[in-house]
């Protein structure tokens, strides 16, 4: 129990890194590209290596087609939702008329939803993992760490062009965190007894929402901010995470 709480923190964590980090530096949009690009590859990592692999090894097909298919549409139809009001800039740091500001009503929330929407799956998957035995999957918390860490300094930015003030948006970035120990304990407690077939369509779940946000949010902008090269490093991030898969 103590883990999940720990791990969920630390990956959620990366988010308040990197609210600090942007609020010491002036860093380079092509170094955030660049970061988004390592977080992009190694979340995919994670979903391929991790999640859709343990899935296949304790059910079927069906249930991981369920999971997945599942998991990308509700995560879709939610980012509609909170792309209306504003949250797609939860990822991104703001050029000219796409920062998020004062008169989009509901912008900062929206980013802020959006963020912990993304972040919720990724956790309760790390708690999950500890509960079926198999210990702290550290590829998957890596994963989750390298892609909430641009997320934290791209959405900041955002959050502080939108008029809001360091220590409330510190402030969200504590509650995210707190959200994602809790993500990651809940995880770890509720899906401890689940039969085989529920594990398998939860975390099949799980992968077909972070392939969604990745697609839809993660890829776009590390394109944007990286250029080509950061098709490299996306290739470099799904790499690094075969290897912590081998820890």
């Amino acid at each position: 129990m103590g883990q999940a709480l720990l791990w969920g923190a630390v990956a959620g964590g990366a988010n308040l890194l990197g609210a600090l980090i942007v609020m010491a530096f002036n860093l380079p949009q092509k170094l955030i590209g660049y970061i988004m690009a390592l977080g992009t590859g190694a979340l995919i990592g994670a979903v391929a290596f991790e999640l859709l692999d343990e899935a296949m090894k304790i059910s079927g097909l069906t249930q991981i087609a369920l999971g997945f298919l599942g998991g990308a549409l509700i995560f879709t139809i939610l980012d509609i939702l909170v792309t209306r009001k504003g949250g797609m800039h939860r990822k991104r740091s703001g050029h000219g008329n796409d920062a998020p500001s004062n008169s989009e009503a509901g912008a900062g929330m929206a980013i802020f939803i959006g963020t912990i929407m993304d972040a919720i799956p990724e956790t309760a998957m790390i708690g999950l993992g500890i509960a079926q035995g198999g210990g702290v999957g550290y590829a998957l918390v890596a994963a989750v760490f390298i892609s909430n860490l641009p997320e934290g300094i791209s959405s900041t930015t955002g959050l502080q062009k939108g008029g809001y003030h360091k220590k409330k948006v510190l402030w969200m970035w504590v509650f995210v965190l707190v959200a994602s120990a809790l993500s990651s304990l809940a995880g770890y407690t509720f899906l401890e007894n689940a039969t085989e077939d529920v594990q398998a369509i939860l975390s099949a779940f799980a992968a077909g929402g972070i392939i969604a946000m990745v697609a839809s949010t993660m890829m776009p902008e590390a394109h944007e901010k990286g250029g080509p090269i950061a098709g490299f490093i996306t290739a470099a991030g799904i790499f690094i995470t075969l290897l912590l898969q081998q820890i």
